[in-house]
């Protein structure tokens, strides 16, 4: 079995667009130091003057993040494993077959049981509903290659 990558938000941005999202965050960073500076010899610095800076800067580096690519959320399906990252500021988390008890699909969500008790549960977005199903499918076919049980789950409204 091949890897196989899903995305779990928009389409990829182009080369373009990354650039522009690093160049406006790195100005987002210098406004950002500009005004701290410029409130550091203030009398009068505000409270809301030091959320402001803090806000841009934070933007700024959000920026800076998306544009090198670090906030891509995905699912990547392989023979043996399964990677995960459902959030844009932490790592990815990767789960063996053989950590795996079972797996539930449900239409929004994927709920997967590992050996240890724990579980991770994978959230989809009700925009990308082709998406969703590839992934479903992707996921039973894993299944079935490594003998977990696969189980999908309706949800009564």
């Amino acid at each position: 079995m091949e890897t196989k990558y899903f995305s779990l938000g928009q389409a990829e941005n182009s080369k373009m667009v990354k650039i522009l999202q690093v160049v406006f965050g790195i100005m987002c960073i210098g406004i950002a130091v500009f005004w701290l500076i410029f409130n550091l010899r203030s009398i009068n610095a505000a409270g809301t003057s030091w959320v402001t800076v803090i806000f841009v800067g934070g933007f700024g580096f959000y920026q800076i993040y998306s544009g090198l690519g670090y906030s891509k959320r995905f699912i990547e399906i392989d023979a043996d494993k399964i990677c995960i990252k459902k959030n844009i500021m932490l790592p990815a988390t990767d789960i063996s077959a053989g950590e795996l008890e079972k797996v539930e699909l449900f239409p929004f969500n994927i709920i997967f049981f590992l050996k240890t008790r724990k579980r991770v549960v994978l959230r989809l977005g009700a925009t990308y509903r082709e998406t969703n199903e590839k992934i479903k499918d992707e996921i039973l076919t894993f299944g079935e290659l490594n003998s977990i049980n696969v189980e999908f789950v309706e949800e009564k409204i």
